[in-house]
């Protein structure tokens, strides 16, 4: 792109620049972005010489897709405005949902409580306490049909943050579908469904690796034939990220998930072009805007270039890489917290910038609490304007060419690599998650940042500079005890109306759909359409499988 006589000019004239000018103080002895990559005081042709417009960059909606993957971007279409939205029950979400539809949210994402997050009913003894406080209580069908009660599922893409009993949740959203009288084929969204990240950050784990890839794959399966439009998966670095990865670990960790995904549903005998077109990703937004923009972009050139020469994908849409973003929670403070809106535009500018398809901006008083109905109204108001008054929606991958953008995209291009070579010689994904090789660099990334913080070599308003002692009064969204007797009493009451022979039934044909080595998908279909709960249908995959303990690795 660059003439190397030119090139050579520019040396020339840089190294006379810096003798008059190096001298000069600077706020620091050095500069770093959030993930520790020293950056330098300017950036020059010098730094992208040997950039490629074409092989490294082509335009929007072609190879490598650094600039986005359609053609038009947000000039055609804004990415999907989704609030993460779930509490007490289903009755409850339900309304959160309309209150946001009818303000302007264009997609629905669920949060679940934790004991739905782990596979066991409302009324376990694992469950006490636990419900409706950190998302919606579903137990069985019955919650589903009132938590999209009034919502017809062909109108609204659905995403839905569930990992362990992910193809149940999904089998009762088809059950539901069904219900409304919409077939499979019509209705659209995300299951998260990433179990690898469970076992590398999050720790919402149920059954072992092996059999978690297995039902995973299932829904691959299932899902190019049965539900054409659904992404049967969202491959998350956003947990990772809050875990405290940096923004290189994060993308590196993630696509290597991906690539193990891909890997087991080749040994499944999937075409790689049926279902890697409905593989999805899902990323964190931090502070660091131009790091943040640099890693979108990075992402989807290094997912191309995987999906063709590795997987050998032939479809140009098998080899996109589609992204949802989500603010950084971990960044939100309990200190000053309305000035968490201010975080959460820069992160959500970041993801637009970067070319992000859907965005999820976090509440101003998520450090304390579930968001209250101003709170998110305010998040999804960031949105808006972003989209509809700052005018960068315009213009396709505005930053592209700027020097310092495309040098650091290029530089965590390289540091991906060397992560991959890495997880590779210690012998794939799996094998690293056993070794504990993830969660140690995590672990590490995660002690120099608050070491960092502590020491102040790293300012964060409210925290440990600007620190205000008056505290700003902050309405609570707090759960009602009541929710939890509530909850409990409509489960006793699906149990004593549902038949109880066709529960056990249903039961029986999934524990005979495990030992055969079947396809799991449609054994959940059926138990759920006869009420049979998610905690006995999680109860049968334990007695069958086993259960996943994390072994001691610091």
């Amino acid at each position: 792109m660059w003439r190397a006589d030119k090139i050579e000019e520019l040396r020339k004239a840089r190294e006379s620049y810096e003798k008059e000018n190096l001298k000069a103080e600077e706020r620091a002895q050095e500069f770093k972005t959030l993930s520790g990559i020293p950056v330098k005081r300017v950036y020059t042709p010098e730094d992208i010489k040997e950039l490629d417009y074409q092989t490294h960059l082509g335009f929007p909606g072609e190879e490598p897709f650094t600039r986005g993957i359609h053609p038009t971007m947000y000039r055609g279409k804004l990415w999907t405005m989704r609030q993460f939205s779930g509490y007490g029950t289903a009755e409850e979400t339900n309304k959160r949902f309309k209150y946001l539809l009818q303000h302007g949210e264009t997609g629905l994402s669920v949060a679940f409580h934790f004991p739905t997050l782990y596979g066991y009913d409302s009324d376990s003894k694992r469950a006490k306490g636990e419900i409706g406080k950190c998302g919606v209580a579903i137990d069985t069908l019955k919650d589903m049909e009132i938590l999209f009660d009034g919502i017809p599922l062909d109108k609204v893409t659905t995403s839905m943050t569930i990992n362990p009993p992910a193809p149940i949740l999904w089998a009762m959203y088809i059950a539901v579908a069904e219900k409304q009288g919409i077939a499979r084929k019509e209705i659209s969204g995300t299951i998260q469904n990433d179990m690898l990240k469970e076992f590398i950050a999050q720790k919402t784990f149920m059954l072992p690796p092996k059999p978690s890839l297995k039902l995973i794959i299932d829904t691959f399966e299932f899902g190019c034939k049965e539900v054409p439009k659904w992404n049967t998966i969202s491959i998350s670095g956003y947990h990772i990220r809050e875990a405290g990865a940096t923004a290189v670990q994060e993308l590196a960790f993630t696509l290597a998930d991906g690539c193990t995904y891909v890997e087991e549903a080749i040994k499944r005998g999937l075409n790689v072009d049926d279902f890697a077109p409905r593989l999805s990703f899902f990323f964190n937004a931090h502070n660091d805007l131009f790091e943040e923009v640099a890693k979108f972009r990075a992402a989807r050139r290094i997912w191309a270039k995987i999906m063709k020469e590795r997987f050998k994908a032939k479809k140009k849409r098998s080899l996109w890489l589609r992204f949802h973003t989500q603010t950084a929670g971990c960044s939100a403070t309990a200190q000053q917290p309305e000035i968490n809106i201010i975080r959460t535009t820069i992160q959500a500018l970041a993801a637009v910038l970067g070319g992000t398809q859907s965005l999820h901006t976090n509440s101003y008083d998520e450090a304390l609490a579930l968001p209250s109905e101003k709170a998110v109204k305010i998040a999804l108001r960031t949105q808006q304007i972003i989209a509809h008054e700052s005018n960068v929606a315009n213009v396709i991958d505005p930053l592209g060419g700027s020097y310092y953008l495309e040098w650091l995209t290029n530089k965590i291009e390289e540091e991906c690599w060397k992560y991959f070579d890495k997880i590779e010689a210690l012998g794939g994904v799996i094998a690293c998650i056993e070794k504990g090789f993830f969660q140690r660099e995590i672990a590490s990334s995660a002690y120099n940042y608050q070491k960092e913080i502590e020491q102040r070599k790293r300012i964060v308003v409210g925290v440990n500079e600007f620190v205000e002692e008056e505290k700003v009064p902050i309405p609570i969204l707090r759960i009602d005890p009541e929710v939890e007797k509530r909850q409990i009493a409509r489960l006793e009451k699906v149990r004593k109306e549902r038949s109880k022979e066709m529960v056990e039934q249903s039961l029986a044909d999934l524990i005979k759909g495990i030992r055969s080595g079947d396809n799991l998908m449609p054994y959940f279909i059926k138990c759920v359409k006869v009420y049979t709960t998610l905690g006995e249908i999680c109860q049968v995959l334990r007695d069958e499988y086993g259960t996943y303990k994390e072994p001691a690795m610091y």
